[in-house]
């Protein structure tokens, strides 16, 4: 009889469609608790439960369906070089892609289409679309997305997004109706595709219409070489196909798929790098200075700063109350604690073994191998009796948590992103690896002294961030655990958490990382949601603090010696991060976080 289990069969056929859809062999397939992703020809699917209801194995099915046509019809590179830079229009531009490759193998086969349905029909309850009261609240690429989708299959709006589409379908059909026929024209030219894509987003007045759409290569005549070619090298190097929307890894800069504006982000940095090292070189490119010290196309300013803060969390409450916070604590989440701990130990496992002693053997001198003095008495002319102990290339390392305080993450999310951060500190350090522990919120709701200000001076146009910031310091790097311990308890607390400004926060955590002396220093960011500050919204443009959110991780990504990696709860922080993953329950959390840490600790 045999051993294999349903989950194991059903992973093994699943594999195996996988790869017949992708035409690659290399495929594999692995079970995962977090959020799907897929890195190259490997996929990671959410397990679909011992049981195998048919609504978890098609969603399982049509996650890997997705990815599976992405590998095959998708070049990441071509998506790359002709992508806009405005965030909204490139949320729009991914959306659309993901559109096109699916739909490739929904038209072509009946099974691919009922996944892709229940995939599509999951993602869709879980989007903020399901949940908006207002056009307003609509994201405008899943909309459009979801619009295109029913031209090109005739696949219904999920019922979920059936109100948000509705809200701005008029607008959008009148706008960028005429574009979908020649979109469905084009569907297998990802070329010609791309390029009526950016005129729909000229239409929509999402990008400038005085900016060229395409470099200027005629594919008029050379078209279906130019697609060959594009599409060979996108299914014969696994390693180029970055996930645009569910991904939890990315490669480096240096590998052959990344765009021409990453590569020459990192040829700026290597001139930073020349420019301020000097005779030391080894000084962080940019050790030492203000976050203000940033490129002027953030075009992004503050009103003041006059009433912000950076507070450690002793400060913002006396002994006995954090005190029984902490307890409070401890007793919420003793059943989850344990279920982290091992995963820890896990992750403690791991670095250990990257750190333990190794020898090379049979050498011709060095210490003498005592398994082999039998070899020594038989034949005492032998050289190769000796052993070297190996050289152990583990950096020195950092690690700061940044988590989001905000009121959103009220309740369980907060619980156990303390708690997980409170183990994560506790392993790393028994490990040799320093951890920070730091949170941002806002002072006040609604903007506080900052907007108070501004009211008092006549409310001048265009004031930038309106509100007092308050970055907490939770556990400083320097700072044993033991003593930081009861710091974590505070997120308990009634009151504390408010707005969230996640650009300011990032930049702030970065620059304490830069100013630190480890060889790696890795930034791990923990959020439920995109920056939202209602005070600094109502009297700016708006995306005002999410376009300057994604200015800031593009800095940082391309430019800077930190390793930048997101964990979003319940949120796609996939469309802001180039290496990130989504949770939808928190309880996932701890494991992710482990995970996340190790692929970065066993990267060379």
């Amino acid at each position: 009889m045999s051993d294999e289990s349903p989950v194991d069969a059903f992973k093994s056929l699943l594999a195996g469609a996988s790869r017949a859809i992708a035409h690659d062999p290399e495929v594999e397939v692995s079970w995962t608790a977090d959020a799907p992703s897929a890195a190259g020809n490997n996929f990671r699917v959410t397990m679909p439960g011992r049981g195998l209801s048919t609504d978890n194995a098609m969603l399982a099915r049509g996650t890997a369906d997705s990815f599976a046509l992405k590998l095959r019809h998708h070049n990441e590179a071509l998506h790359a070089r002709h992508a806009p830079a405005d965030p909204l229009a490139r949320a729009c531009f991914d959306a659309v892609e993901r559109v096109r490759y699916e739909a490739l193998g929904a038209n072509d086969y009946a099974g691919i289409r009922s996944n892709l349905d229940a995939s599509t029909a999951a993602r869709m309850a879980s989007d903020p679309i399901a949940r908006a009261a207002s056009a307003s609240d609509v994201p405008l690429q899943t909309a459009l997305a979801l619009m295109l989708r029913e031209h090109l299959t005739g696949q219904p709006v999920p019922p979920s997004a059936q109100g948000g589409v509705d809200m701005l379908r008029s607008w959008i059909e009148e706008k960028a109706g005429s574009d979908f026929a020649g979109l469905s024209d084009q569907i297998d030219n990802q070329r010609a595709f791309q390029s009526l894509t950016l005129d729909m987003l000229r239409h929509l007045e999402l990008t400038n219409p005085d900016q060229p759409q395409e470099p200027t290569d005629d594919f008029d005549d050379q078209e279906g070489e130019d697609e060959t070619e594009d599409d060979q090298t996108g299914d014969d190097s696994g390693e180029e196909q970055l996930p645009t929307e569910m991904t939890s890894e990315a490669t480096e800069g240096d590998e052959e798929g990344d765009s021409d504006a990453q590569r020459e982000a990192g040829e700026e940095l290597d001139d930073a790098q020349d420019g301020d090292d000097g005779d030391e070189g080894m000084l962080p490119v940019r050790a030492n200075r203000p976050w203000t010290d940033i490129p002027d196309s953030f075009d992004y300013k503050v009103y003041t700063e006059q009433f912000d803060e950076i507070v450690g969390a002793a400060e913002l409450c006396d002994e006995e109350e954090l005190t029984r916070l902490r307890a409070y604590l401890d007793a919420q989440l003793k059943g989850l604690q344990g279920v982290v701990t091992k995963l820890a130990n896990r992750l403690q496992r791991r670095l250990m073994a990257q750190q333990s002693r190794s020898w090379d053997f049979d050498q011709e001198e060095g210490l003498l191998d005592a398994a082999r003095l039998a070899r020594v008495i038989v034949s005492p002319g032998s050289s190769l009796s000796y052993k070297v102990e190996r050289d152990i290339e583990f950096k020195d390392t950092v690690v700061t948590l940044l988590l989001d305080n905000s009121g959103s993450m009220r309740g369980r999310p907060i619980s156990i992103a303390a708690i997980s951060a409170d183990v994560l500190a506790r392993t790393l350090e028994r490990c040799g690896v320093k951890t920070e522990i730091l949170g941002f919120t806002t002072r006040a709701w609604k903007g506080g002294q900052s907007r108070e200000a501004w009211l008092a001076n006549g409310k001048p146009g265009n004031p930038g961030r309106l509100n007092d910031l308050r970055h907490i310091l939770y556990k400083k790097a320097d700072e044993p655990w033991r003593r930081a311990r009861k710091n974590l308890g505070l997120m308990m607390r009634e009151g504390l958490l408010k707005e969230n400004i996640d650009g300011e926060a990032l930049l702030w955590a970065h620059s304490r990382l830069l100013a630190r002396p480890e060889d790696r220093r890795i930034l791990m960011v923990i959020s439920d949601g995109a920056p939202v500050d209602d005070s600094t919204l109502s009297v700016n443009s708006a995306g005002y603090l999410e376009a300057h959110l994604r200015k800031v991780i593009e800095w940082i990504e391309s430019k800077s010696p930190v390793q930048l990696v997101a964990i979003g709860i319940g949120h796609d922080v996939t469309r802001y991060y180039r290496r990130a993953v989504t949770i939808m329950d928190a309880e996932q959390l701890g494991g992710t976080i482990i995970e996340q840490l190790a692929d970065l600790f066993e990267e060379e």
